[in-house]
């Protein structure tokens, strides 16, 4: 063969085989450069990642204890308002009841036009509806939680002892709460 027809490309431009080495080793560098920075950029996203994870996890724990509270102050509320209900109910009754234990008395000493007599038996009955009950019964075991004595009588047995023997006026109550004792008389053995 001719140099003539052929070139040398290493001649020409003045590249031995040496130089092919280094620009070899440049170009591994380049790729390891981005390498490094590919992992460094992967390395920042995990981060980030990491991060938003944190904050989601935040935002749903802070949802979660809001929606706690609402729940909560609902139950509050309900529970607030019943009890509100169930106040605003001792006080109706307790202002009706003098007036109740007035038409009580003089019923039982046959000064009521049986009119009156009517409006005392409409008065149980929305009492009842209520669910509102008398205390005292004459025979019934005293009960300082349900009882006000306000005098003994004498009792000649003794398993009469600590029974009511008289009611001086009827004590009223919703279910376990007590609107008023009843005032009743004690025997005593």
């Amino acid at each position: 063969m001719t140099r003539g027809a052929f070139f040398d490309y290493a001649e020409i431009f003045g590249h031995s085989g040496e130089m092919q080495e280094e620009e070899d080793v440049k170009i591994e560098s380049e790729d390891s450069e981005a390498d490094l920075k590919a992992d460094k950029k992967i390395t920042k996203m995990r981060g980030e990642i990491e991060q938003l994870r944190k904050e989601k996890q935040e935002y749903l724990d802070g949802w979660q204890r809001a929606k706690a509270d609402y729940v909560n102050a609902l139950k509050r509320f309900e529970g607030e308002r019943k009890g509100a209900s169930h106040a605003g109910l001792l006080r109706a009754i307790e202002a009706f009841l003098p007036a109740f234990d007035a038409l009580e008395r003089a019923g039982r000493h046959g000064e009521l036009s049986k009119g009156f007599q009517a409006i005392v038996k409409q008065l149980e009955a929305a009492f009842k509806e209520l669910g509102v009950a008398a205390i005292g019964e004459v025979g019934e075991k005293f009960d300082p939680a349900f009882h006000e004595a306000l005098g003994q009588d004498a009792v000649e047995k003794a398993e009469k002892d600590g029974e009511v023997t008289a009611v001086l006026e009827k004590g009223w109550r919703i279910g376990e709460n007590v609107i008023r004792p009843a005032k009743v008389r004690v025997g005593k053995h």
